[in-house]
């Protein structure tokens, strides 16, 4: 199954790929979405940094870990 976008080299895929998110999303709205993903990426970095902390004062504390 041969398509015409697979048949081009990587470096016009990219490009492709970047004009139709241009077209699709348009050029306001891009920097707003990637706001918002760097917010989100941020807040899942915080929770897991929680989580690990959390993690470390049970195993220090010497309490039994919660099931």
């Amino acid at each position: 199954m041969n398509t015409l976008l697979f048949s081009f080299p990587m470096g016009w895929q990219v490009v492709i790929l970047v004009l139709l998110v241009l077209l699709f999303f348009g050029g306001k709205k891009i920097p707003e979405m990637m706001k918002g993903l760097g917010k989100g990426i941020n807040q899942f970095k915080q929770g897991l940094k929680e989580v690990e902390d959390d993690i470390k004062t049970d195993i220090t504390d010497d309490r039994p870990i919660k099931n």
